[in-house]
Order: structure tokens, then C-alpha cells, then sequence
């Protein structure tokens, strides 16, 4: 009976991997760092708008998370024989994800009056359960 339980934990294995590499690449590695560091550097040295900043960040750290995302996260890649239809997808769900960015600080900057800097945290973190699942869904 216990072997039967493992059993059907085997398809999740793959899934949970491909999520720490994606965490560890994308939201707690680089492409974090430079989607929220272009973005404390606009806003606060530059003293850009908010909004504007989050949208530079977010676009800097997507490119990123692309290559990255490709090389080394997911190693199952269902249209790697056809990358102009791949990255298009991927931008799809990315231009999705910076209007959920835009969304989420315009929410918690101007409605609920949270720190530029803290919302894009919390921005962030809800982002990216959207952005892993589209990719992992449709893409890879």
C-alpha cells in the first residue's frame, strides 16, 4: 500500500524541481535581483514614477528569466523546435504578468498606501505563481 502512495507522488517529483530551479533562478536569484534592483534604482535614485520603474524591472528581469528558463529550469521544453511561437507564448504570459505587476502596486502603493518598495515585494511574489504556472502549463 505504501508503495502504491509513493507511486503516485512520482509525476510531482518533476514539477517540484522544476519549481526550486525556478525560484532559485527567477524570483530569489538574478532574475529577482534585477527586476526589483532596476526597480529601487528608477524609483528611488531617479525618482521615477513608480509604475514606469516596476514596468522597466519587470521587462529587464523577463528577458532574463527567459534565457534562464530555457538553459537550465526546465528540462522538458514542449515547442523547442519552434522558439519564434516559444517566446512568443512567453511574452504573452509575460505582458499578462506586467499588467498583473501594474495591478498589484497601483493597489497596494495608491489604495492601500504600502511602501513603492514593499508592494513590488509582495507584487512579485504573487506574480510569479502566475508566471510559473502559465510557462510550466504551456510551455514547458
Amino acid at each position: 500500500m505504501f508503495n502504491s502512495f509513493t507511486f503516485q507522488l512520482d509525476p510531482y517529483k518533476s514539477l517540484r524541481y522544476d519549481i526550486v530551479r525556478y525560484l532559485f533562478a527567477a524570483a530569489g536569484g538574478a532574475g529577482f535581483l534585477i527586476d526589483y534592483g532596476l526597480f529601487a534604482l528608477c524609483s528611488e535614485v531617479f525618482e521615477w514614477h513608480y509604475l514606469l520603474s516596476a514596468a522597466l524591472g519587470f521587462t529587464a528581469g523577463l528577458i532574463f528569466v527567459y534565457i534562464v528558463s530555457n538553459k537550465w529550469v526546465f528540462t522538458n521544453r514542449k515547442m523547442q523546435h519552434h522558439q519564434v511561437v516559444e517566446f512568443t507564448i512567453f511574452s504573452i504570459i509575460g505582458v499578462v504578468g506586467l499588467l498583473l505587476t501594474m495591478l498589484f502596486m497601483w493597489i497596494f502603493t495608491d489604495l492601500c498606501f504600502i511602501p513603492a518598495l514593499i508592494s513590488k515585494l509582495l507584487t512579485t511574489a504573487l506574480v510569479l505563481i502566475w508566471n510559473f504556472g502559465a510557462r510550466k502549463v504551456l510551455l514547458y
